[in-house]
């Protein structure tokens, strides 16, 4: 160790021959001296907060904080404690031992038991210069929404027209509020909700998906109830075909009139007694005529006549009637 040495002085006078330092200072250089590491028991945490977001309630989330010893020297975690019922820690035996720039797990746990966020703290006691060393965490509980079933399956529907099946959406471990609904395909579509809607926990209600397909072939989408619960949105798989309308006909046959008869008329109406319209564009040799103009859903009334070679028309025949599917 070296000293180094400033003298002030100032006389003020004298006894004899001896002189009077009223002050002095001493410097000291302790540029030789070993430093003292502030650092050598430091323990860090990594992350040192956590948010758990949205837990059900009634079921656990874990998560890992990792602890450091970013010293020189080993240092012990001696004892553990925490503020929030809702929080807990996981398996961690103490007290531990903890190698200069070695790492431990330190396991912490959210359960909570009531719907709304709260907020808790972890505190670890040590040997460490920082001896306290505390971790905030915070965490939501929420409920649950179940869609039922999961997937709908439409099956062949013609294209133009519609299908409509239903769905339970229930409320688990606290009321649930649905603020939105959303399909990814505008051929399906939700109705029967109004919405916001809140269903109360335990408890649940019907919406209805429709299936209207705008051409053939398959259509898978996914129905989406954005709400409170942990998991927004619920999602319910949907599916269903489209498929062409079929091709409807009406076969209509009769009798053959006499010799002289060289064709016939065929008219239609969709009233019973007429008034009736010719639907053949030319004469009708045979006894049987098919009309692949009609519509699906509609009630056609057909009569015919009977033509000569001198072109002379009969009288209308009997009615006969066609419901096309």
């Amino acid at each position: 160790m070296h000293f180094r040495v400033c003298i002030q002085t100032s006389c003020f006078g004298k006894i004899g021959s001896v002189r009077f330092f009223p002050l002095l200072a001493l410097a000291l250089s302790l540029s030789s001296l070993t430093p003292v590491r502030a650092w050598a028991q430091q323990l860090q945490c990594d992350p040192c907060s956590h948010a758990f977001g949205k837990v059900e309630v009634g079921s656990s989330s874990s998560f890992s904080i990792r602890l450091t010893n970013t010293g020189t020297k080993y240092l012990r975690i001696l004892s553990e404690s925490k503020q929030g019922s809702e929080f807990r820690f996981g398996y961690f035996p103490l007290p531990i031992t903890v190698r200069p720039g070695r790492t431990v797990q330190l396991p912490i746990v959210f359960k909570p038991t009531a719907v709304g966020r709260v907020t808790g703290m972890f505190t670890l006691a040590s040997t460490a210069l920082n001896k306290s060393l505390s971790i905030p965490v915070a965490g939501t509980g929420s409920p649950g929404l179940t869609v039922s079933p999961s997937k709908l399956d439409f099956g062949n529907v013609t294209v133009g027209q519609s299908a409509t099946l239903s769905a339970t959406l229930a409320a688990s471990n606290g009321d649930v509020t649905i603020s939105s609904d959303k399909v990814t395909s505008s051929e399906f579509s939700i109705h029967g909700l109004t919405l916001p809607v809140t269903i109360l926990s335990g408890h649940s209600i019907q919406a209805r998906i429709r299936f209207t397909p705008n051409q053939s072939g398959t259509g898978p989408a996914k129905a989406g109830y954005f709400s409170n619960a942990v998991v927004s949105p619920a999602v319910e798989q949907l599916t269903g075909t489209g498929v062409a309308p079929l091709a409807h006909s009406a076969s209509l046959t009769w009798q053959e009139s006499d010799s002289s008869v060289v064709g016939y008329d065929i008219y239609r109406s969709k009233t019973h007694g007429g008034p009736y319209q010719k639907i053949n564009t030319a004469l009708e040799a045979s006894t049987n005529y098919s009309d692949s103009t009609v519509v699906a859903g509609t009630t056609y009334y057909y009569v015919t006549t009977a033509v000569d070679s001198a072109g002379r028309q009969s009288a209308h025949s009997n009615e006969t009637k066609a419901e096309i599917p």
